[in-house]
């Protein structure tokens, strides 16, 4: 995404939002933790449609894409025409982020005791779900063929080693760090709790979604998890029984960064996009930047 010139008080990941209106700059001030500005909706998704995208993508050689593709790169379409969903809060302040960050946890292996670990994948808000695609299992495969830690475990790990009080005493240091802006990029890159947003494909595990709260600590404002595929027999408008397949799909929201009627827009758009996904197979016609 475009940056602008840097101005005093933007951060290393985003520019602060000056143009605002009041009560929108007064409501971290009023809400100060995210999860008092949480909020939650759930949704069964029908992906015929979908399903049947999704298969010929395979065809067409794009083995393993399946819905978590297509749910980052519907997320990442909202973001290109709804700017304000990219935005986050700290310090009592709102930012424009200047990328897309999406953030998700990696097993090993399916296995119930292989380690797993935290992955961020750096989108575009012009990419398409084949990026998305290639981008994602880039990513994966790098942590699944390594036998060492990325990032985010060497960072863990040397918290891990220190004494409790003294866990305690760094972590109200970043807080204290994050909240002015102070904590280094590479720190950033490396944590979980900084980015645009976080999701989780419990279909994996074969079990339906979880609302899953946001963090307090960092920058991320929406948790996306999905479940497994269902199967529901209903009657068409003719009396006639047929089966759908569903997604259901529950979202936690930063009331923070925009407000109900702006996360209803993206959802509504969401919902759009899961019955016509093959717009995601090529860029948006206009990016639409965030207001100044």
């Amino acid at each position: 995404m475009a940056r602008t010139k840097h101005r005093l008080g933007d951060r290393k990941e985003g520019r602060l939002l000056r143009s605002l209106p009041g009560f929108a700059k007064f409501i971290p001030f009023i809400m100060p933790q995210r999860d008092d500005r949480q909020i939650f909706y759930e949704e069964s998704f029908e992906i015929t449609e979908l399903d049947r995208f999704l298969r010929k993508l395979r065809v067409e050689g794009y083995k393993g894409i399946g819905i978590l593709h297509f749910m980052i790169a519907a997320y990442i379409r909202g973001v290109s025409r709804m700017p304000g969903l990219n935005r986050f809060v700290v310090g009592r302040r709102i930012y424009a982020r200047d990328n897309i960050e999406v953030v998700m946890t990696v097993k090993k292996a399916l296995e119930l005791n292989a380690p797993e670990t935290t992955i961020k994948v750096i989108f575009e808000p012009t990419d398409t779900i084949l990026d998305v695609y290639r981008k994602m299992n880039d990513k994966i495969d790098e942590i699944k063929s390594s036998d060492e830690d990325n990032n985010t475990e060497d960072v863990a790990n040397f918290f891990a080693r220190l004494p409790r009080f003294l866990i305690r005493f760094a972590i109200m240091i970043l807080r204290i760090m994050d909240y002015f802006g102070w904590i280094p990029q590479s720190l950033l890159n490396a944590s979980p709790f900084h980015g645009s947003m976080i999701i989780t494909d419990l279909g994996s595990l074969r079990i339906g979604p979880v609302f899953h709260h946001i963090y307090n600590f960092g920058t991320l404002p929406t948790f996306i998890a999905f479940g497994a595929k269902r199967h529901a027999y209903e009657l068409n408008r003719h009396g006639q029984m047929e089966d759908h397949k569903y997604v259901d799909c529950k979202f936690v929201l930063d009331e923070g960064i925009v407000d109900g009627h702006y996360w209803a827009q993206f959802l509504q758009a969401y919902r759009y996009m899961f019955a016509h996904p093959e717009m995601l197979a090529s860029p948006p016609i206009r990016v639409v930047e965030d207001v100044d």
